[in-house]
């Protein structure tokens, strides 16, 4: 379903047509970079409780392997730069966050049992709302194949050359 409160990119207006002659604005070149990973022992610091340090330490694995996973993609893709750091390094914590409270799940089972009796698992909720802000990220990346469609690929830099020369 297309969000009607989104524009559309400039090669979506072109091509499914542009009745009201508007000008098609291309958007904003933002200078790429080659993003250096974070070092997420500052997100997920040390804890000397075991089990919170044991699951800051898989938190780190998680986020590290989707920044090494995604990153290189949008380089190429969509020619991140600088400005886009945050918003790849906040995918990766919601990612991490996502497998952190999928393992609670599956350890403590999707009812657990409180002061007031037997509950919901407050993982569950947690996912829930970490998977809404990651649908977004993903959106706005460019990671899903929809999303893939409304991207304008950035033209390869020094190329000069054209193909009726």
């Amino acid at each position: 379903m297309a969000d009607r409160y989104r524009p559309k990119s400039a090669i979506q207006r072109a091509r499914e047509g542009n009745p009201s002659k508007a000008t098609i604005k291309e958007g904003v070149i933002v200078p790429r970079a080659v993003l250096a990973e974070p070092d997420w022992k500052e997100v997920f610091q040390h804890s000397s409780v075991t089990d919170i340090e044991r699951a800051n330490k898989r938190c780190r694995e998680v986020a590290s392997l989707e920044w090494r996973r995604v990153v290189p993609i949008l380089e190429v893709a969509a020619g991140i730069g600088e400005v886009d750091y945050s918003t790849v390094k906040d995918l990766c914590v919601c990612v991490a966050r996502i497998d952190q409270a999928e393992r609670d799940l599956s350890e403590r089972g999707l009812m657990v049992t409180a002061e007031r009796g037997t509950v919901k698992n407050g993982a569950a909720t947690i996912a829930g709302q970490y998977r809404t802000q990651l649908a977004r990220y993903i959106r706005e990346l460019g990671l899903s194949p929809s999303a893939r469609s409304a991207i304008i690929t950035p033209e390869p830099e020094g190329d000069d050359s054209e193909i009726w020369d």
